[in-house]
Order: structure tokens, then sequence, then C-alpha cells
């Protein structure tokens, strides 16, 4: 059952879903329970490895020289939010696959950029510090962007949920908080911790997909989550707030590992969280199989960045032997 009973739904008149259900058929209670419960606590144990990242020192720091922060929080809830209403506009998505495709937009950054950023030699400290503004400022953000954004679609005023996603919002805060904590008192066991939450979201969402595909018949999961709408949108959305996170901070001259992490920031949202929402706050009937739609914008969110972190390698490589080969050849010139 999702934050509100359908009765509650019923009585209520702002809530009432004015868009048409999905007619998948209903998975059988016990798997349904068991993939809610599955999400909600990957969920918190991903919250309390972010958490785990978050060092108050690193923070007042950046907080004094705010600038690349404010450029980061610009891109997440500027960008990102808009993108997913251009791309929902412009491959004229249905409904709920706009809602869930909102969601994703106006979610706070992943710890997963954390990582990115250190493969493409970022601001590491820069990075967890955009994680940790981005969360805590989403508790206000999402809500409002979802609001704002939603008001350009019909039908879809009082399709989603504010209170539900408010919820789960402040409840992610409490295993955040309690990272922070361990972090803090106990530093020793931050980094296990850390490698635990990411493992198992990786593992999670591939056994998510799994049970839901095969209770729910392989077919109508894939011609709903892998639709070449939905496919366009999960391939495009990440790749275009990479770019745009990146050209922003060019613009404001940020150095140039600052610019690789905004990027990195920008295009990578909190899918864990995303996918919680999607599952836990809109009856199963609305929303059908597209609480899964974060899997496969994970896939195409880690895959782009493979290949941007595989890109500027290359080009450092190929860089530093160009410069070495100039070098060599300027002083042997010289004798």
């Amino acid at each position: 059952m999702g934050v509100f009973s359908y009765q509650y739904l019923a009585s209520n008149d702002s809530l009432l879903f004015n868009i048409t259900p999905t007619h998948f058929p209903p998975l059988p209670p016990i798997i349904d329970q068991t993939i809610s419960f599955t999400i909600i606590v990957v969920l918190f144990i991903t919250m309390v490895s972010l958490g785990c990242t978050m060092e108050v020192s690193k923070i007042k720091t950046h907080i004094l020289k705010p600038k690349g922060v404010a450029i980061a929080v610009v891109a997440q809830f500027g960008v990102m939010p808009l993108t997913a209403f251009s791309l929902a506009k412009v491959l004229q998505l249905g409904p709920m696959e706009a809602v869930a495709l909102l969601i994703c937009g106006c979610c706070p950054g992943g710890n997963i950029s954390n990582i990115l950023a250190l493969a493409l030699k970022g601001d590491v400290n820069l990075s967890i510090v955009m994680t940790t503004c981005s969360t805590f400022l989403a508790l206000g953000m999402m809500p409002l962007l979802l609001y704002l954004y939603c008001q350009g679609f019909s039908n879809l005023e009082s399709a989603v949920p504010y209170a539900g996603i408010t919820l789960a919002l402040v409840m992610t805060l409490f295993p955040c908080g309690i990272g922070i904590l361990i972090n803090y008192y106990r530093p020793q066991y931050s980094k296990t911790i850390t490698k635990i939450g990411l493992s198992l979201l990786l593992i999670s969402m591939v056994v998510i997909g799994l049970l839901a595909s095969v209770t729910r018949g392989r077919m109508n999961v894939m011609l709903t989550v892998l639709s070449p709408q939905l496919m366009a949108t999960a391939a495009l959305m990440p790749l275009i707030g990479y770019t745009l996170g990146y050209v922003l901070s060019y613009l404001f001259r940020v150095n140039r590992s600052g610019q690789r992490t905004i990027a990195m920031e920008t295009g990578c949202q909190n899918i864990q969280l995303c996918s919680a929402i999607l599952k836990v706050a809109f009856p199963p009937d609305v929303i059908g199989p597209l609480y899964l739609f974060p899997i496969v914008y994970i896939v195409f969110q880690v895959g782009e960045a493979l290949l941007l972190i595989v890109l500027f390698w290359v080009h450092q490589r190929f860089f530093k032997t160009t410069k070495k080969a100039a070098v060599s050849f300027g002083v042997s010139g010289k004798e």
C-alpha cells in the first residue's frame, strides 16, 4: 500500500488522479510488499552510506567559498527539471510517464556522482558538499518544482501526491543524519558502509527488475518501461545534464576539476529515492511498472559517465605523452 490509502484518495477530491489507470495485472500481495520493503530498506542503507561521505569541516569550507556549490545547486534544480519537462513535451509522453520523468528530474544528486568525480580527477570534496546540499534542499525544492512543472500538463495538477513525496524526503534525512554521525564519531566504518550501500543499490535494482518482470509478465513490463520514448529519455537526460553542467561551470570560470565535478553532479540523480517515491507514494494501478524507470535511467547514467571517463583518460594519456615528447624534442634540439 502506498503513502495514501485508496479510500483516502477516493474521499479527497484534491488528490484524485485524473489519469486513466495503467490496467496492468496486479502483483501478488507478497511480491508487491517484498518489492516495496526492499526499495525502502535499500534507500535507507544508501542514504546512511551517503551520510557517511559527509564531513562537517569540508561542508563548512565550501560554504565559506560558495561559488562552486551555488553553481551546482542552480544546475541540479535548474537544468535537470527543465530537461525532464522539455523531453516529456518533445517526446509526447503519457501523463504517468511524464510524472515519473519529472520526479526523476527533480530528485537531488546521488552518491554515485562522488565516485565518478573521483574517476575524472575532479574535486571530490566539492562533489560531496554538492550532494549534501542538494539532498537537504530537495525537501523544499522538489515539491515546489514538481508543482510548477506539472502546471504545463493537463490533468497533472492534482496527480502528484505532494504530501507523500515530502514525507518520503523527510524520512530520507533521518538515515542521512545517522550516516553523518557515524562519520563523525566512528569514521573508520564510513568507507565500508559506503561500499556496502553502493553495492546493495546496484544488486537490488537488478533483483527488483527481475521480480517485477517475472510476476507481471515480461512483455508488458518491457513494452512500458523499455518503450522508445522512455529509452530515448533515459539516454538523453543524463547526457544533457553532464553537458549543460560542464558548460554552466565553464561560463562561470570554475577550475577544470570543478567543471568535471559539477558536470557529474548535475547528470547524476538519486535513483533509489526516485524509485522509492514512485513505488510507495503512488497506488499500484496508477503507477504500474513505471517505478522501474529509474533502473533504465541508471544504466544510461552510469554507462554514459563511464564513456566520458574513458575519453578523459585517453585524452590525459595522449596529452601527457605529446607534452613529454615535445619537451624531449626541445631538450634534444638545444643539445
